[in-house]
């Protein structure tokens, strides 16, 4: 008996009719483990997973390997992006064991929950050097059969060994400027100079560092690091990893030269990247920035915008059972669709050849140099975006994740606002009241919804963290106080239940579902780490309330990555981030004025426009509900800006103009 049906994930539901009897991650697959004494198959993946999708295929559609997990074991399917705590636990299990990790991600374990045996993809046959998963799966039946005692023993011997691996030990105090310098020389060392990113293939776009960088510029002048921000932003907006004709961004290039991507297409990736082009675009006013950021936004709403108001996981890497095939072309497919003549322009283009970057001859769409005809360009560009959509379209893993509409909301608010999108903010909004309407269960988080329906898997650390700060970030653009109260709400949370003993934060509260170990991770990977993103809006909350509880919060979560900063700066880019903007005050902007009024717009638009690191603005009229708005009056009944850091302020000001003197920013041309 299959049970996945009555499951909220799409990627469960891809399973939900496979032979093998999944169970959902539950106590009744554990219970149900204990009482036929048999071990639990632990699978864990996601939607957009091509291995995921080729294992599922290959042998959980198979009816002789089914009955063969049926027989053996428990079988337990899980969405990592529902339960990245369960994910977290078992994935450094699996590294530990055998060196590396990934998905789909199969473990062996105890009805306990103790892991015995991990890894990664297995094929249906003896190949390449692999076992097959029908020789793992006997071999292990045979020996929790033959030296059960011994393979119980040797899961708890693991499981203790896992909880004795914390994290290192914190620095006693935050990252310092001279940490952070180090941190760009260590950036530096393992730039491409020749393709941008860091390091050499696979390349992930490196979306903290690259916010990390701009901080750094801004705040300590180091031209160095826009250099790196900047060759890499082009590189990666022009080459194939940047989607064309849509525009978003896919997960990572499989080579240094960011030409062939892994075509899946993640929210937070893209959420992060239009972030990180709007600020590149405020700092330095770059066209390409701002055409990347204005793409890469409207992918978000034409590709992932949910009919609740919410956005989706990701789009798969696959269609028509081949990855890429959506998003490639030929020579000949051009001239197909376009006719010769602007078929062999748009070859040229695009940079589309017989051989071909891809597979079978294809090419993937890449951008070396802007066209000269830019009528042309945008004809011929709408003209195969309409015909690739035709196409059978990769499916769509439609599920809400609260962390990602965080890092959604934030992005969406600040390129609207800097942009002059009020659509984009408008989507913000209407994301934020999804998350405040839907995904709460009291106090407290739901990390996942669909289809209107919440899911009933409890928010960790990063869903708390990235829709506070994403939170925040609209208020600084609406002036909705309603929001600085709903992320109040989510930091007392974290404060009151996600505290560890270092000063940072686990990734799980008190009161979760207790795992084999309770997971606490302060660096980075795909996504900001939790404590760094609720380092980050910690801060921001301080500065708008003058809350020292708040900020001494933050600062020791930053400390417990200072030891990794200097050294490891590309994994803890964000917490790198935020250190910058704690070096920098952060700036406090209280803009007090008729917020209808166009001398109050123009001086919100210019501390909007501020570089200084971390910046946070808030406006509204004298009197205002926000602690940084207190006792700050007109100016001569005039709109003023207010500059402070930590509630010490310069003299109010009344220009656009004298403001950007106290907060950087470029002065705009009309």
């Amino acid at each position: 008996m299959n049970r996945l049906a009555g499951e909220t994930s799409p990627y469960l539901l891809q399973h939900k009719d496979n032979p093998v009897d999944w169970w959902p991650w539950s106590p009744e697959a554990f219970a149900e483990a204990r009482r036929r004494d048999v071990p639990v198959l632990l699978s864990v993946g996601y939607a957009a997973c091509h291995w995921c999708h080729v294992m599922a295929h290959e042998s959980f559609e198979d009816p002789e390997t089914a009955k063969l997990m049926n027989d053996l074991f428990v079988n337990v399917k899980v969405d990592r992006e529902e339960r990245p705590d369960v994910d977290a636990v078992y994935m450094e299990a699996t590294q530990a064991l055998t060196g590396h990790g990934g998905w789909p991600m199969t473990v062996l374990m105890t009805p306990d929950g103790d892991p015995f045996f991990c890894g990664t993809y297995f094929p249906p046959d003896d190949r390449h050097g692999m076992p097959s998963l029908r020789r793992v799966l006997r071999s292990i039946a045979e020996a929790w059969r033959n030296e059960h005692e011994q393979v119980v023993a040797s899961a708890a011997e693991i499981t203790r060994r896992l909880g004795e691996r914390g994290p290192a030990a914190p620095g006693e105090a935050p990252p310092g400027t001279a940490d952070l310098d180090l941190a760009v020389d260590a950036l530096a060392a393992s730039y491409d100079e020749t393709y941008g990113g860091f390091g050499g293939a696979p390349k992930f776009p490196p979306s903290m560092c690259l916010e990390f960088l701009l901080r750094h510029h801004a705040r300590a002048g180091d031209d160095r690091s826009l250099r790196m921000v900047d060759g890499t932003a082009e590189a990666m907006a022009r080459g194939g990893i940047y989607d064309q004709l849509a525009g978003g961004f896919a997960r990572y290039s499989v080579d240094a030269r960011w030409v062939v991507p892994h075509f899946e297409k993640m929210l937070y990736d893209n959420a992060l990247l239009l972030r990180v082009y709007t600020h590149l675009w405020r700092a330095t006013g770059s066209p390409l920035a701002r055409r990347v950021a204005v793409e890469t936004a409207g992918f978000l709403l034409n590709d992932l915008r949910t009919d609740e108001g919410g956005f989706a996981s990701a789009l798969d890497a696959d269609s028509e059972g081949e990855e890429g095939r959506y998003y490639v072309w030929t020579p000949a497919e051009l001239v197909e669709v376009l006719g010769d003549e602007d078929g062999t322009w748009a070859a040229a283009v695009w940079g589309v050849t017989a051989a071909g970057t891809f597979e079978k001859g294809s090419s993937v769409l890449q951008l070396h140099h802007d066209p000269d005809d830019a009528q042309r360009y945008e004809r011929v560009r709408a003209t195969l975006l309409a015909a690739r959509k035709q196409r059978v379209p990769p499916a769509r893993d439609d599920k809400v994740v609260a962390a990602w509409n965080g890092l959604a909301i934030a992005a969406l608010a600040e390129a609207g606002a800097l942009l002059d999108r009020p659509d984009y903010v408008a989507a913000a909004e209407r994301a934020a009241d999804l998350m405040r309407d839907l995904h709460r269960d009291g106090d407290r988080l739901l990390r996942t919804s669909r289809h209107g329906r919440a899911g009933r898997n409890a928010g960790v650390l990063e869903d708390y963290g990235d829709l506070a700060d994403g939170l925040l970030a609209l208020y600084a653009v609406t002036g909705d106080a309603g929001r600085v109260r709903e992320a109040a709400g989510l930091l007392d949370v974290v404060l009151d239940h996600f505290g560890a003993p270092d000063g940072g934060f686990y990734d799980t509260a008190d009161d979760a579902e207790a795992l084999v170990r309770r997971p606490q991770d302060p660096t980075d990977n795909a996504t900001p780490s939790g404590s760094s993103a609720v380092a980050g809006a910690l801060l921001s909350y301080a500065a708008l309330t003058g809350s020292e509880r708040h900020r001494a919060a933050a600062e020791r979560a930053l400390a417990t990555v200072t030891p990794l900063v200097a050294r490891h700066a590309r994994f803890v880019g964000q917490a790198a981030a935020v250190a910058e903007a704690l070096a920098a005050g952060p700036a406090e902007v209280a803009v007090v004025g008729d917020p209808a009024d166009d001398a109050t717009r123009a001086l919100v638009r210019a501390a909007l426009m501020a570089t200084s690191p971390g910046a946070q603005v808030a406006f509204g009229p004298p009197g205002d509900t926000v602690p940084l708005l207190a006792g700050r009056p007109l100016v001569g009944g005039r709109a003023a800006a207010y500059v402070c850091r930590r509630f010490t302020c310069a003299a109010p000001v009344t220009t656009p103009e004298a403001l950007r003197e106290l907060v950087g920013g470029r002065p705009e041309q009309d």
